[in-house]
């Protein structure tokens, strides 16, 4: 009997381990950025849990033009402290990945992050919806462990853009907004995804709605950022 418990213990340790990596995307290897950190005054970062071995300097975030430059080596979340939306909201971005997949073998996402309370602390609770280049995206938190919307496998919609191919660029418009009661995501102007605050707010999930914004990059990822804003 104590053999069978301890296996069946062992075994939800084991599962319940899988689905963090799984969610976090931990289980690739992730390339140190050269001279990576914070190059753009006021923001701050957090490389997800369980990169071992990762930090944060190992990407990078620079300005470029009138947008941003993100690398990545571990997966990592950019914010400004300054940058806080509430009530009702939506918070956009277009991503342009110049190179799809030059810094790995398969797709990786980027995305829109909001309702961010706690950030940079082991405590941060906040959600993203981030796209792929081969036309799927998926939603995600933190609250503050890793969960998911919609599933934990990416889901295709017919609005995301696909790359031609490896190295071709690729463009996503990314939205995420609060609007009364629903929380939703957009991408390319089709809202692809929507919840009921009840769904994303609560006992590990989401503090509240209202917070900062910013934007997310898996790991070993490269693209531009432009038309960063929030609009009321």
């Amino acid at each position: 009997m104590r053999l069978v418990s301890g296996f069946v213990t062992a075994l939800a340790f084991a599962v319940s381990a899988s689905l963090v990596i799984s969610a976090q995307g931990a289980q690739e290897t992730a390339t140190p950025i050269k001279d990576g950190g914070i190059f753009v005054p006021g923001w701050q970062g957090k490389i997800d849990p369980g990169q071992t071995g990762s930090k944060l300097e190992d990407s990078k975030l620079t300005k470029q033009g009138d947008g941003f430059l993100v690398q990545t080596g571990p997966a990592v979340t950019y914010w400004n402290p300054a940058n806080k939306a509430t009530g009702d909201y939506t918070v956009k971005a277009t991503f342009n990945e110049a190179h799809y997949m030059n810094r790995n073998d398969h797709p990786h996402p980027y995305g829109i992050v909001i309702a961010g309370n706690d950030m940079g602390t082991d405590q941060n609770t906040f959600l993203y919806c981030e796209a792929y280049g081969n036309g799927t995206f998926i939603v995600r938190g933190f609250g503050p462990a890793a969960f998911a919307l919609g599933g934990r496998r990416a889901t295709p919609n017919d609005a995301i853009h696909k790359a031609t191919g490896p190295g071709a660029p690729v463009t996503q418009e990314i939205a995420m907004s609060v609007k009364g009661d629903k929380v939703s995501c957009s991408i390319n102007g089709t809202e692809v995804a929507s919840y009921a605050k009840a769904e994303v707010v609560g006992p590990g999930k989401l503090k509240s709605t209202d917070g900062v914004y910013g934007i997310r990059f898996a790991h070993n990822t490269e693209a531009t950022v432009t038309g960063f804003a929030v609009v009321k």
